[in-house]
């Protein structure tokens, strides 16, 4: 993606505009005042965990950010027993981009529900004016992830490849005609080693369930393709893959231990990671397309000082 700038003159107002990478910056100069048009990112299951985590770094980054969840207010969030409380909601990820001097816009999405998948998107961009990059966080967590084969039925595998997978299809292809339009985005879809990992164990040794790692192993697929068919109109994608991340929904669970043959993170980390590649100019023609490792990147880079202790 070869950065250019295109200058003209119209009516006394000057424009600049930037491309670099794909992100585009307009600035405005009129009568001596300059105006930039900021950056906007739209996060997908950011009410807690890694979502939230990337939703404030990339505001920190100079990205306002749309962020959709369920669960809108922290504290009315609960496991699947109805009783034991999972942190987070999208009113506390908005404190933290507003906090960082970026716009935070919470949408309520669910995932197995295609109509408020399309309103999302077009709330985001309705109030934005653009999108510049979409991160495809959520992931859908109900019955069927850690189910054996046997008991894997097909009631619940179609819920977990529309949560996974068609759920995100179709974001990305809802909003993809104006991506092009602009000139360009970054699409960053976080999938899991378990789309081409084995597991050390059977589900609850460390293992997981058969119908989560066909999902994935699907939705890592959508990038590369992705960027091939559109690179040259200025789509870039990546895969993130996080590896082992300690969320509050895992320490809901009481199983931040449980997958110790991994190497662990904290949701910061990943965040760090996606804030840099979706800002480094080098990675469209390094990463474009690949499969990115989050803590590898972050620990070699220093994106998240102090980590690893």
């Amino acid at each position: 993606m070869l950065s250019k700038v295109l200058q003209y003159i119209t009516k006394g107002l000057f424009v600049a505009v930037a491309i670099k990478q794909h992100i585009i910056t307009l600035e405005f100069e009129e009568e001596g005042e300059k105006v930039d048009r900021r950056k906007v990112a739209f996060v997908t299951g950011a009410s807690r965990g890694i979502g939230r985590a990337c939703a404030i770094s990339l505001a920190k980054a100079g990205y306002d950010v749309a962020v959709s969840a369920r669960t809108m207010v922290d504290g009315t969030a609960y496991l699947d027993d109805g009783e034991t409380p999972v942190p987070g909601g999208l009113d506390t990820t908005v404190e933290s981009i507003n906090a960082a001097g970026r716009e935070g816009l919470p949408i309520k999405m669910d995932l197995l529900d295609r109509q408020s998948v399309l309103q999302a998107a077009d709330t985001a961009l309705n109030h934005f004016g653009r999108i510049d990059v979409l991160l495809n966080n959520a992931i859908y967590q109900g019955t069927g992830s850690m189910l054996t084969i046997e008991a894997l039925e097909d009631k619940y595998l179609k819920q977990l490849f529309e949560g996974n997978v068609f759920a995100q299809i179709a974001l990305i292809r809802h909003l993809l005609p104006s991506f092009i339009s602009q000139g360009g985005a970054t699409i960053v879809n976080m999938i899991s080693a378990t789309a081409f990992t084995n597991p050390p164990g059977k589900i609850g040794s460390g293992g997981w369930g058969v119908g989560y790692a066909m999902t994935k192993s699907a939705f890592e697929r959508i990038a590369p393709l992705l960027m091939i068919e559109h690179g040259e109109e200025g789509i870039v994608t990546y895969n993130i893959d996080p590896g082992h991340v300690v969320t509050e929904r895992q320490k809901a669970k009481r199983k931040e231990k449980e997958y110790t043959a991994f190497p662990s993170a904290p949701p910061e980390a990943i965040g760090a990671a996606v804030a840099w590649l979706v800002e480094d100019p080098e990675a469209p023609a390094e990463y474009g397309g690949t499969v990115v490792n989050a803590q590898r990147e972050t620990k070699r880079r220093d994106l998240l000082p102090g980590w690893p202790e």
